[in-house]
């Protein structure tokens, strides 16, 4: 009885450790392939962690059309980069099936959700990404990956609305905005760590920053909406600044900003240019 105990813990040690070897494999090839691809999917830098800790821990993972900060000690995108512009043809193609990810060190299944009163969350938003990006990347929003549990009303109403402002009259005000969204847990791991739709933690808020990257005087909106909206809320109740979004996270965006440019975009609340009256009390399309 000893023996076989010994010898099923062997097994599943050595299958921990062959996950750790492909996790460290896949960062490693991130780095490597990192200068090629970040610009097509980031402005001023990958985002990082402020301080290095297991919770802010993750790696990058892409995909066509966007990528992935991804943590292995959530279950969850802690960060998702896209980048979006004007489209002259609104028509995608048929909505496709959820798929898991085999580069997560943990299954995440299609049905995980299923019975939990979550919704499967996009992070990189079906419709703007394969407008901009075309079908492949369409497949690639559904990925796992790309999921994280979100109450329906904050899915399907307010979090909604906000996708539909950035494609329907923020990109054709700007032409070319970057994107960065994700999840807010508690500030304690330890008050969330069994809040959880099987293996993936539940988020108690989720935010999304919407940049003008021009060279000079970029432009920039950060929102962090709750869990618990009822989602016929204004947009604009839910502004914050994006020092806001990074105490919140622990991550640090737009690295690569000079420290001047960097105090002005990311420390200050402001909405000048945007319009943002026009679609704060919009309703959805589906409402």
């Amino acid at each position: 009885m000893l023996g076989t105990s010994f010898l099923r813990w062997r097994r599943q040690g050595k299958r921990l450790g062959i996950a750790l070897l492909f996790v460290v494999v896949g960062t490693g090839l991130w780095e490597f392939q990192e200068r090629q691809h970040k610009d097509a999917y980031t402005w001023m830098g990958v985002p990082t962690w402020e301080t290095f800790r297991p919770t802010t821990m993750h790696r990058v993972l892409r995909n066509d059309g966007y990528l992935v900060g991804w943590s292995d000690v959530r279950v969850n995108p802690l960060w998702v980069s896209y980048q979006v512009a004007v489209v002259d043809d609104s028509s995608i193609g048929a909505r496709p099936n959820f798929q898991t990810d085999w580069r997560t060190l943990w299954p995440v299944g299609t049905n995980s959700y299923a019975g939990s009163g979550y919704d499967r969350g996009h992070l990189a938003p079906n419709y703007a990404i394969a407008a901009v990006h075309g079908r492949s990347a369409q497949v690639d929003t559904f990925l796992m990956s790309n999921m994280t549990p979100q109450r329906p009303n904050l899915n399907r109403q307010l979090w909604q609305r906000l996708e539909e402002a950035v494609m329907d009259h923020f990109a054709p005000r700007f032409d070319r905005l970057q994107v960065i969204t994700g999840p807010v847990f508690p500030e304690h791991f330890m008050d969330n760590v069994f809040n959880r739709v099987g293996l993936v933690e539940v988020p108690e808020a989720f935010y999304k920053i919407i940049v003008v990257p021009h060279s000079e005087g970029p432009l920039a909106l950060a929102f962090i909406m709750p869990q618990d909206v009822r989602g016929n809320e204004p947009l604009d109740d839910y502004l914050v600044t994006i020092d806001e979004i990074e105490a919140r996270t622990g991550l640090n965006f737009f690295p690569d900003l000079t420290p001047a440019m960097e105090a002005v975009l990311e420390g200050e609340r402001r909405t000048q240019g945007w319009a943002l009256e026009e679609v704060a009390k919009k309703p959805g399309r589906f409402q």
